[in-house]
This record gives structure tokens, sequence and C-alpha cells, in this order.
């Protein structure tokens, strides 16, 4: 493996296997335990080359948990055991250890071992300096890069799952960012629901990072997906000192509870429960049962009201709720009320949850506002592919709009 021993998330595994007979069929497995003791596995049928040599980043996959030339697919392609369960990782500071093994022969379960190791994929990059934040109401986490700043301070949102999710903040935070990992809801003595979203508990997070002395202004970043992307847009709007957002899979319309700012309020969007389908597997497809914000117009997200400069990075086939059209729709007004057209970068095939590299696709689970499994969207190897481009779409951008280290 190189690296050997460890490495990063985000960083690409080349795996080679030397020693082999000339043209010897194998199967490589891999396996990882989650935090709940959750075991994900994929496999992959190979042949060695003329030299018995089988080099991943050459050789394609015959068939197992994906085909074709994939050097990462051991690692998108896993699956869990447990059925709608999806790949987290909640304590950055200790690895996800990956097994590795090389079985002789084409049956993924039935043949001799050949050869086997093991490889820790690490949230916490060297160096990089992780700050619990407690300061006034804000409840985050603080990941610094290793040398004292100022570094460019960005805030990072995730979805209804609620709590304090730090790996892709502290992910980033080994690219040149101060990045700021946010809890809203049910974490610490944060509100339990989203039914009501107050932006003055946002401003105060955006004035702690801009006032942090390793954060170099004027202004910050944003970073969010789903929920996080709604509630991105919405400070966007509301709220001064946010200079660039990147917006995956958000919505531009309050869904689920009401955005107040203020003496503002922007409430959420109808729920059409005649209109959520089920699919053949018994998932809800939701993607349809919200109403739209052009015929609830006081359910849109006041983006006309922005300075901020803006990338949508957009899941075609997110069945969450649409994304696309939510980010076509927030460019028109922008545009209307002459402010910048924003960039928006469509991936066909990629789902709802794009996460950082070689996360595996998260299909179907539990939506906590539904409380139903749904269908989250999402082809493997075409989200696989697009959550590489995403990673690197949005550091691009940061370091654009935000600049690199002062």
């Amino acid at each position: 493996l190189e690296p050997a021993g460890r490495s990063c998330w985000d960083e690409p595994l080349r795996i080679a296997v030397r020693g082999l007979t000339p043209e010897q069929p194998v199967t490589l497995r891999t396996a990882l335990s989650d935090e709940k003791a959750v075991l994900f596995r994929a496999h992959a049928r190979y042949r060695a080359d003329a030299g018995g040599e089988l080099d991943l980043a050459r050789a394609p996959a015959l068939g197992g948990s994906f085909a074709g030339l994939e050097p990462m697919g051991l690692l998108w392609a896993l699956e869990p055991d447990r059925p709608l369960w999806r790949l987290l990782k909640r304590d950055v500071q200790t690895p996800f250890v990956l097994e590795l093994e090389v079985l002789d022969g084409h049956e993924p379960d039935g043949g001799r071992l050949l050869a086997r190791a093991v490889h820790e994929r690490h949230f916490l990059p060297p160096g990089v300096r992780r700050v619990p934040v407690r300061a006034g109401r804000v409840r985050a986490t603080l990941f610094l890069p290793p040398e004292p700043g100022p570094y460019p301070g960005i805030i990072d949102l995730f979805g209804v799952g609620g709590g304090l999710l730090e790996y892709r903040a502290s992910l980033l935070a080994g690219k040149g960012f101060a990045v700021m990992a946010l809890a809203y809801y049910n974490y610490d003595d944060l509100p339990k629901g989203v039914d009501s979203m107050r932006m003055e508990y946002f401003e105060e997070a955006v004035n702690y990072l801009l006032s942090h002395p390793e954060v170099k202004g004027p202004g910050i970043g944003l970073l969010g997906i789903s929920k996080g992307g709604e509630l991105g847009l919405a400070m966007a709007s509301f709220l001064k000192g946010i200079t660039a957002a990147v917006i995956i899979n958000g919505s531009v319309a309050a869904v689920g509870g009401t955005i107040y700012y203020k003496d503002e309020s922007v409430p959420p969007v109808s729920i059409l429960k005649d209109r959520i389908k089920m699919t053949k597997d018994g998932l809800m497809d939701i993607v349809d049962g919200l109403q739209s914000p052009l015929v609830e117009p006081k359910s849109f997200i006041p983006v006309e009201r922005s300075d901020t400069t803006f990338l949508f990075l957009v899941g075609q086939d997110d069945h969450n709720w649409k994304s696309e059209f939510y980010a076509n729709e927030a460019s028109k007004r922008l545009q209307a009320h002459g402010k910048e057209k924003p960039q928006i970068i469509c991936y066909a095939e990629a789902g709802h949850y794009i996460e950082p590299p070689y996360f595996p696709l998260c299909k179907a689970g539990m939506h906590l506002l539904v409380s139903a499994n749904i269908t989250f969207g999402g082809e493997p190897k075409a989200h696989a592919m697009a959550q590489v481009d995403v990673w690197q779409q949005l550091q691009a951008f940061f370091h654009t709009h935000l600049g690199c280290k002062s």
C-alpha cells in the first residue's frame, strides 16, 4: 500500500499485489468496522499480469462490488452488513481501520488467504489542531492548520441528523483553512428540533470566527450540505461577513421549520403528503413532497439580499429534494436583482449525501424529519466520482474567493 500504514481519508491509496503467479486469478476483499461496530465490506475479482503483479491503478476489476478500472473501488464500494446504514465518522481523533485481504481464485468467500494488510485511514491530518468551542451560545469545534495563521475561515454545516459532525471540517483544515464545524440543534444545550432556526445564533458563530486571531478577514466562507445548505443560504441572505458560500444539495426554501432573524421570518413550505411515493423496495421517495417556493413565495429565502459569491454543487439524482431546481431558482433570483450569477456544477447520477472522497454512497436510510426510511438517490460509481470532483471544486473556490494564508 502506498502510502504505507496510514493515510488521510481523502487521500487516494495505491494498492498493488506482488509475488503472484502469471495470470493468477485472485479476489481482493476490504472490511471496515464503524464506531457502532457495523461492518462494511467490498470485494473485487482480478487477474495478475504476465509478471505475477497486480496494480489496481492499471488492472480492471472483473466483477464483484464493482467492475472496471477503479483504483479506489475497494473503499467507495463498501457496503454495510446492516441495511440502510450510513458510514459516519463521529470521533475524528481515531482512524478507521481498513483490512485488506488477497484470496486465491475468484470466490470471494472460498479462496485460500494469500496476503493481508491493515491500513489506518485518519481524519485529523498531521499537525491539525482541534479546538472545542463553547463561546456564548456557540457550540462548535474549530480545526486549525499546523502552523500559526491567520488562515481563511470557513463555517461547516451538516443536515438534519443534528449533533456535531467534524470529519469534513478536520479534513479541510489540512488544506490550509481554519474550519469551524458548527452544531445547531440536537447537541449539548442547543434546541432539540429544527422547527425554529434563529439566525442570531449563526450570527454569533460568524462573529466568533471573524474575531479569532488565526482567522483572516474581511469575510469568511460557508460550506453547507442539505439542511446545512438551506441554512447557509439563509445566513448569506440575512448576515454580514460571508464572502463565499458552497451549497451542496441545499434548499432555497425554508423546510420543516421557520427561519427567524430579528423581526423577520421565513415560514416553511407546505408538505404535500399525497405526492410522496413508495419505491418497489418499500422506501419512501419524498422528492415531490415539498411545495415549490414559487407557489409559496413567503418561504423563498431572500437570497437577493446577499452579496456572497455562491457555488452550488448538485447531485442530479438527489431524491431528498429538488436540489437542481433550487440552485437554478436561487441563480435566477440573484440575477434578477442585479447580483453576480452563481456557479452551478451538476453531477449526473450523484445522490443527496455528497461526502468527502471515498465515502461509500448512502443510497437510502432514515430521514429524521420524515421518521421513515427514504431513498436518497445516486449510483455508486458516478457518486464516487462526483465526491472526488466536489472536494477539489470547493477547495479551489474557497482559495479563489477567500485567499490563502496571509
